[in-house]
């Protein structure tokens, strides 16, 4: 019996680990699986819902940290998930991602001579600024066994001079959830429609603070999606710290075709990812959701540490520039919408039981 430890901090981790829990939960005599929320993301209502959507059980342990600097959050996560290490004694911590949890975790098991397990190891996007870029490779080098999601992982471990036996190329879990889940998104889709009363639409997703904390950069942006939206709808669910950074810039322009809504779980924002005609994003995951379901993606940022999605031709980068991104988006819009579903190699829906299979050895 190997006993997990199971690390969840920021909503995005949800979604890559609920299909490694599932599918663990098949070999009851083989794994016994703790799960540990570090309340990265501490909002009760978007943490329920992705819990409630995902099916995932919930939290045996919350470090409750809130939010902080990167120092203050990572040194508290590191404070108070040492003593759950030493009380749980597990044999594997299983790490996602690239927030502060996935690199405080992997520190504190690491020291303490517990091995650590990597899912989306590799990925690279070679700008040291990101601060995602540097829990990634921290990470990756404490890491026994990385999980990686796309061959450019693979490459970049392998240049980094990691051990070919520690890499294991599974496939990509996040999309394991969403081809798990894809059906019952489908069917919100008519109640989405008739609330937005929406045949064509742009769907906006924005987090990053080079985009949203920095004053002159959203304007830029939001100027853009005003431009966007007199050719066509903008969605945009907007988190509670932008919305109020949008109400402070003087826009002086119509907004009405910019429909601004409160953060939404994950089965909606799949439904209106999967019907839209263009998605604006700068997330990984969505550069990810998007090339699997053949949505025209266009990504604000200079770089991306998932170049499968840019070879695929469904994601471009875009600078965060009010001209740059409505021409992009007027160039997508006339292309005319998505493709097929794109098939990458693993990206099959079973990434979780590959994992599962390797830490079965």
């Amino acid at each position: 019996m190997k006993r997990i430890l199971h690390i969840v901090g920021a909503r995005p981790n949800f979604m890559k680990m609920a299909p490694i829990i599932h599918e663990m939960a098949r070999y009851p005599n083989e794994f016994e699986q703790i799960l540990v929320h570090t309340g990265q993301h501490y909002d009760a209502n978007m943490s329920q819902v992705f819990f409630e959507e995902l099916e995932m059980p919930w939290p045996d342990v919350n470090l409750e940290v809130g939010s902080g600097s990167h120092a203050q959050q990572t040194a508290l996560i590191m404070q108070r998930f040492e003593p759950v290490v030493l009380d749980y004694k597990p044999d594997w911590v299983l790490v996602p991602g690239d927030v502060n949890s996935t690199v405080a975790c992997a520190l504190v098991a690491s020291k303490l001579g517990v091995k650590v397990a990597h899912v989306e190891a590799g990925l690279r996007s070679f700008d040291r600024t990101m601060p995602e870029e540097i829990n990634r490779v921290v990470t990756d080098h404490l890491a026994d066994l990385l999980f990686t999601t796309e061959p450019s992982g693979n490459d970049n471990l392998r240049n980094e001079g990691i051990p070919p036996e520690k890499i294991c190329f599974v496939g990509n879990t996040m999309i394991d959830t969403l081809v798990r889940l894809l059906p019952k998104a489908e069917a919100r889709w008519p109640g989405l429609q008739e609330r937005f009363g929406l045949e064509r639409y742009v769907l906006v997703t924005l987090h990053r603070p080079s985009n949203v904390d920095d004053l002159a950069t959203l304007n830029e942006i939001m100027t853009a999606l005003i431009e966007i939206g007199r050719q066509i709808p903008v969605i945009f669910p907007v988190h509670p710290r932008t919305r109020q950074r949008i109400a402070s810039l003087d826009l002086g322009q119509s907004t009405e075709r910019l429909i601004l809504v409160e953060p939404m779980g994950y089965l909606d924002f799949l439904a209106l990812e999967a019907h839209a005609s263009l998605v604006l994003t700068d997330s990984g995951g969505v550069q990810e959701e998007t090339t699997y379901l053949g949505v025209p993606c266009l990504t604000a940022r200079s770089n991306t540490e998932r170049p499968v999605t840019i070879r695929q031709g469904t994601n471009r980068l875009v600078a965060s520039r009010a001209a740059d991104l409505v021409k992009a988006a007027q160039e997508a819009l006339a292309m005319g919408g998505a493709t097929a579903a794109v098939k990458l190699e693993l990206w099959d829906g079973y990434a979780a039981a590959r994992v599962t299979a390797r830490l079965l050895q």
